[in-house]
């Protein structure tokens, strides 16, 4: 028997209006799992996320966290979650340890916590200095250790690593794998292909408010890439052979035996055309 998923979300449906934003979507995560969802702009993402986070009400359909309904348990499930916005929201006029000492309050959380966040995303030198003069990037990581504050089993964050340089990227990501591994579950919006790749045990992508995939990153790339193969002959000659068709294998191999294969270079798998196949619109 598996367990009780962690997040589910069963045929919700979110309207704006006449605008049906999220149409009939299915998801269930883990514990200890790191979910990408991606989209285009307008595919519901966001959304989904306002209804995970109290901010928006389903208009149908049902979303349970840890067993309790969103909408009816809320006050229970508002402290299990850290949330990083794609917006920041800090107190310009506080530094960066004011900011969190006033969340760390409302959650009874101990200076040495804060600390440690503070250390956790490289901003210890910068603690004491006026939020207004950070940096974006700054800004960015000063979010994700107020998410990280009162260890919540659950993590949602949107766009985690805009504006943020390879360094901080890099320790972002790190955090995420770290707090996956601790069991923590890890829900993230993201418009980084390579940062799925590297980091997602499993992403979703959705489309004008639908599911259209649901896999692991490797599954994506085994199930959508192109095994072909582009080959320049010793002559000049130009050739694409197509590794699953029986007379293209054969072909290739009759020029690599007889020696006339001046370069040979297999096709990467591309996530931004496989986006393309399955949503119909370019990732932007």
């Amino acid at each position: 028997m598996e367990p009780q998923p962690i997040i589910a979300i069963d045929d919700l449906t979110v309207r704006y209006g006449s605008f049906v934003a999220v149409d009939g979507l299915n998801l269930q995560l883990r514990r200890g799992e790191l979910f990408g969802l991606l989209g285009p702009n307008g595919a519901g993402k966001s959304t989904t996320l306002r209804v995970l986070i109290g901010q928006r009400r389903p208009s149908g359909g049902k979303v349970t966290v840890l067993g309790r309904d969103v909408v009816r348990d809320w006050a229970t499930i508002k402290p299990l979650f850290g949330y990083v916005p794609d917006r920041e929201n800090h107190f310009e006029e506080f530094t960066g340890r004011g900011n969190l000492q006033f969340f760390a309050g409302l959650y009874r959380v101990p200076q040495e916590r804060i600390n440690e966040c503070l250390k956790l995303v490289e901003l210890t030198d910068a603690a004491d200095v006026l939020v207004s003069a950070y940096s974006l990037g700054m800004r960015r990581k000063l979010l994700v250790a107020r998410a990280l504050l009162h260890r919540p089993p659950i993590l949602y964050l949107d766009e985690p690593t805009a504006n943020l340089d390879i360094h901080s990227s890099a320790i972002v990501r790190r955090i995420l794998r770290d707090m996956a591994a601790a069991g923590v579950t890890v829900l993230l919006t993201t418009h980084n292909m390579q940062e799925v790749e590297e980091i997602c045990d499993r992403v979703a992508i959705l489309c004008r408010g639908r599911l259209v995939a649901l896999d692991t990153p490797l599954a994506l790339r085994q199930e959508h890439v192109e095994r072909k193969v582009d080959v320049i002959l010793a002559d000049g000659g130009r050739r694409v052979f197509d590794l699953d068709c029986d007379e293209d294998r054969a072909k290739l191999s009759g020029h690599v035996a007889a020696g006339e294969v001046a370069s040979l270079q297999t096709r990467e798998f591309n996530f931004r055309e496989t986006f393309l196949k399955l949503t119909g619109t370019e990732f932007t």
